[in-house]
């Protein structure tokens, strides 16, 4: 058995697409020699900034004989169907065998070399390589047909064992000669198998593992950090993109003017880590330290003075820039910043940013004012159902002046949320914001802060976009909640308005996440609403009514707290179970009811409730097939019109008491309490079962005692649907 080696050297690749090209690599190849029945015992692949390489191990010195049977029509079948048999398999009528009257072709295909092979397999892999970018060069770029790299292919390593495995790719020929690094090793280096090709790359400053890199990029960071008291800010993100762009990475510390601490924390990171790839430190206290790390490709003779000096250099440039933003942008309050907002287009059907600014400030009050976001301490509440409209309320526009002046904490709230979501989309027209996007909403609070606005308020505009996706923090300060909450509310409510739904994996305007977002502040701030009359409310702001669209709204939220909750572990069974009650729209309440069911389903109680539900469902469901007549409950024994049997008589005492006791647990939203209550029928219905005949002769009995288990059936499903649930 024997190795095989290949490295596809170009000019540098873009370190985001080199951990996939090195997946696709492996993928391909071992698609491309299974078609002729090879196989390794296992495939090792590798990026660097200017190579992909692949190793093979233990392929066989060539592929075994294969004998292909196709079975074919009657030989009693029409010519037709003959004459379509033969053209598929390529065979004349005397070369196919014929068993029990039934026409078969039979090929066999002779063993084949394996590296005659694999030079086959290597040109089909490079051509159909799927670069999510890639090119042409040179004079064969004139045509359409010439060969797309990621960058100008260079040269080929191909070899089984410590033989050439001879193919040539437009005109870039196999071989054993490679190159090393760019600067420490620029000349040819000769591999003599896959044995020692990453051994000989090392000696010639090529690490070929990314991991490894990786690995002596945080260690040289970490220790450089350490003997200056620091730690480094933690980015694997960075680490792995400095793999990327480094063959001998060489982590330096440099240093910047201290003065520029003075421009807020995230320019400064963000600027080190977009534009210069840089990792920044942190003093024991988490602040911001006046250093950074860089990666150098070389070992310089100075220890990397130089390099130090020139990325300083490049540094103080990009950070006096993010420091004039920082200067001219304070200079405009954001209120008057704001009046700019009705240049920019939120969507052609929707208005400008402005005009949803203006509904999401309506809306983010009106949360407050009926009391569905609440003051701190937050505890939840009754929520707010269709009562209140704000469509036609008069604004204004002042944020400092609030339309309506209740007393209390509440009013102060509902004018904090207001005057934050009138500021918060403000930052979009700032310079800072201009050149970096990513800082929106983060640069907002950072101006409102130094307006010396309420702490509150710079807070809710700093993070009103939270959460924008899973594992982002979700805001619990009662300002921020509604602001986010509200501007969520409105981009669902008014792109489903318009009937601009996501299809499929089409989801233009992010309106999952807009969805998910607002699971995420209803649950953890157990904010209890009838989350239709919310809608409704964020869909009339625009002066747009149409229930068929709120539900639509109202089935979409419900579809991604599925979602949500399958991911978390809960089974789909349960999760369906709690849903096809339908007409619940307070999705803390739900949620509640799916927990509980999870929690109470794998005790005995739980196994107990799930056997006594089948038991009468069961029944129920054959008898309603006999004559597919209605059943329904009885109230009391007097309704029986027959002398009742002791296990009927017990049965209907059992639900006489546990029904009330259900409904009032399940009033309280004691979820767990109503089915451990319930629970207590199954003794009464094994009884019921095993000495009463449910299938009278007599019709009337027949009837009634149907009727008693539809009772059952009933009480259990006010819990959840019962029939949904496994086991």
């Amino acid at each position: 058995m024997t190795d095989f080696l290949l490295e596809l050297r170009s000019e540098e690749i873009p370190a985001r697409m080199q951990d996939k090209a090195a997946a696709d690599l492996a993928r391909l190849f071992e698609a491309e020699i299974a078609k002729a029945g090879l196989a390794a015992s296992g495939i090792e692949a590798y990026a660097t900034p200017r190579r992909l390489a692949l190793i093979a191990r233990d392929l066989p010195p060539a592929t075994e004989a294969v004998r292909e049977e196709t079975k074919g029509p009657k030989a009693s079948a029409p010519p037709q169907a003959l004459e379509g048999f033969l053209r598929k398999t390529g065979l004349a009528r005397d070369q196919l065998a014929e068993r029990d009257g039934t026409l078969f072709a039979i090929v066999e295909r002779p063993g084949r070399a394996t590296a005659e092979v694999l030079a086959e397999a290597i040109p089909a892999i490079v051509l159909a390589f799927p670069w999510p970018k890639s090119m042409r060069w040179g004079a064969a770029s004139a045509s359409t047909a010439s060969l797309r790299w990621v960058r100008p292919l260079q040269g080929i390593v191909a070899l089984f064992g410590e033989e050439v495995v001879p193919f040539a790719i437009e005109g870039v020929a196999s071989g054993a000669a490679t190159v090393g690094h760019r600067f420490h090793h620029p000349g040819i280096i000769t591999i003599g198998s896959a044995v020692d090709y990453a051994a000989k790359l090392r000696a010639c400053h090529v690490i070929l593992d990314a991991t490894e890199r990786c690995g002596i990029i945080e260690d040289g960071a970490r220790a450089l950090a350490e003997a200056r008291g620091l730690r480094v800010v933690p980015d694997a993100g960075l680490v792995a993109e400095n793999a990327g762009l480094t063959e001998w990475p060489v982590p330096l510390l440099g240093d910047f003017d201290p003065a520029f601490l003075e421009v807020p924390r995230e320019v400064i990171q963000l600027t080190m880590r977009t534009n210069q790839k840089y990792f920044a430190l942190v003093d024991g206290a988490g602040s911001l330290a006046p250093y950074f790390i860089c990666t150098a490709n070389i070992e310089a003779s100075d220890g990397g003075a130089g390099v130090i000096a020139g990325n300083r250099k490049v540094l103080a440039a990009r950070l006096s820039d993010a420091r004039f933003f920082w200067d001219q942008d304070r200079k405009v309050p954001l209120k008057e910043q704001a009046k700019k907002l009705d240049r920019i287009i939120f969507h052609e059907r929707l208005g400008t940013v402005a005009d949803k600014v203006d509904r999401v400030a309506k809306l983010a009050r009106w949360l407050v004012e009926e009391g569905i976001v609440k003051p701190l301490p937050f505890r939840g509440g009754v929520g707010v159902g269709e009562s209140a409209s704000i469509a036609a309320r008069p604004s204004t526009g002042d944020p400092h002046t609030p339309t309506l002046s209740p007393e209390g904490e509440r009013g102060k709230l509902a004018e904090m949320a207001e005057q934050a979501a009138r500021l918060c989309k403000a930052d979009l027209v700032t310079g800072m914001v201009g050149e970096f996007p990513e800082l929106q909403g983060i640069m907002g609070g950072h101006y409102a802060r130094a307006e010396r606005l309420p702490d509150e308020v710079a807070d809710a505009i700093r993070d009103h976009y939270k959460p924008v996706g899973q594992g982002d923090d979700v805001p619990t300060a009662p300002v921020t909640v509604a602001v986010s909450l509200a501007d969520k509310l409105d981009t669902l409510a008014q792109f489903f308005a318009e009937d601009m739904k996501p299809t499929g994996s089409k989801d233009p305007f992010a309106l999952r996440r807009a969805g998910l977002g607002i699971l995420e502040l209803l649950g953890r701030n157990v904010i209890r609403v009838r989350l239709f009359g919310v809608i409704d409310t964020a869909m009339t702001l625009r002066g747009f009514a149409h229930p068929s669209r709120v539900d639509d709204v109202m089935q979409f939220l419900i579809d991604r707290l599925k979602v949500q909750q399958r991911e978390a572990g809960v089974r789909h069974d349960l999760i369906d179970a709690v849903f096809a009650l339908g007409g619940e729209d307070d999705l803390v309440r739900l949620l509640a009811r799916v927990q509980a069911l999870q929690a109470f389903v794998g005790t005995e109680d739980g196994v107990n409730l799930l056997a006594g539900y089948k038991r009468a469902a069961n029944i129920l469901a054959i008898e309603a097939k006999k004559d597919g007549e209605a059943v329904s409950g009885l109230t009391n024994t007097n309704q029986m019109g027959y002398e009742i049997v002791p296990e009927e008589e017990s049965l209907i005492a059992a639900l006489e008491d546990a029904e009330p006791m259900a409904e009032a647990a399940i009033e309280a939203e004691d979820f767990e309490a109503a089915m451990r209550t319930l629970a207590g029928l199954r003794a009464p219905v094994d009884a019921f079962f095993d000495r009463v005949t449910v299938n009278d002769a007599d019709r009337a009995k027949r009837r009634a005692r149907l009727a008693l288990l539809a009772r059952v059936r009933d009480a259990i499903d006010r819990v959840a649907d019962f029939s949904r649930i496994a086991g």
